[in-house]
């Protein structure tokens, strides 16, 4: 009988990681930008209105912290009408140009693999797939997504 355990494949992850960082930078070019604690009104936080046919959601991406190679962003949308309440806390490596979940919905700390069933009945490939769903959340925001304030210039 074959062993039938999860196996991450790393290579998927990185990319998919990678994936996310050039989405949030596309989204929020603030980002990509390294340097000092990241302070309200310097273009740490966007607003953004997602449609869902006759309904809408705001959702927020605002950095929390900045670090000279990191930084860390949390991306919220309220609930409502149909519509689920949504929280996520993204890393950011600017070195290595990736980001991945490192908090959703209020869990935290995903290992890479998980025995099944498990105390948290997390799937075992549930690292994998929060970076699966951050990727197609950002996806839609790029697609469908409206921007409730103008994108500021740097320098300007």
């Amino acid at each position: 009988m074959r062993d039938r355990r999860y196996n991450i494949d790393l290579g998927r992850h990185l990319a998919q990681c990678d994936g996310n960082y050039l989405r949030l930078t596309r989204l929020m070019p603030e980002l990509s930008r390294r340097g000092s604690a990241a302070k309200h009104g310097d273009g740490a936080t966007r607003l953004f209105r997602m449609l869902f046919g006759d309904r809408s959601s705001a959702v927020q991406v605002e950095v929390e912290d900045r670090s000279r190679y990191t930084s860390l962003a949390t991306l919220t949308m309220p609930g409502g009408h149909g519509i689920a309440a949504l929280s996520m806390k993204v890393r950011l490596y600017h070195d290595t140009q990736s980001a991945e979940v490192v908090e959703f919905q209020g869990q935290r700390r995903f290992e890479p693999v998980y025995a099944y069933p498990n105390p948290k009945m997390r799937q075992p490939d549930e690292k994998a797939q929060v970076n699966r769903f951050l990727a197609d959340f950002l996806n839609a925001c790029l697609r469908h997504g409206i921007a409730e304030q103008p994108a500021a210039m740097m320098g300007s």
